[in-house]
């Protein structure tokens, strides 16, 4: 417990940024509405979905996470935006991860529908 708490603070001062585990009820809408969006086109397309595709689209989200964490850091940094009272929603990345997956998804099934 001490480790998470310790590495939590080191990055809140390297960044100059708080994390915030109390965020409003539209956070989870949206990471949900991002799920079940994926889900939705996964089971529409379950007949291309193989163990392949399934390791290609956790890989690609997990990138695009980091991607888009760092990101976030340079732009609360530079003071490109930030998030008021405090600056991360911790759901902030679950949520990119669900989206990147949808994405996945639809980029697919467009590339299924129009070859």
């Amino acid at each position: 417990m001490q480790t998470k708490t310790t590495f939590l603070s080191i990055l809140s001062v390297a960044c100059g940024m708080a994390f915030d585990f109390q965020f409003s009820q539209g956070w989870y809408v949206l990471f949900f509405t991002f799920l079940l969006a994926w889900l939705a086109l996964a089971v529409v397309r379950r007949k291309c979905f193989g163990k392949k595709e399934a390791k290609e689209q956790f890989i690609l989200s997990f990138l695009g996470s980091c991607v888009l964490v760092s990101i976030e850091m340079f732009a609360t940094s530079m003071n490109l935006w930030n998030y008021v009272p405090r600056n991360w929603p911790a759901i902030l990345w679950p949520t990119y991860f669900v989206a990147i997956l949808f994405g996945y998804q639809l980029l697919r099934l467009v590339e299924k529908v129009f070859p």
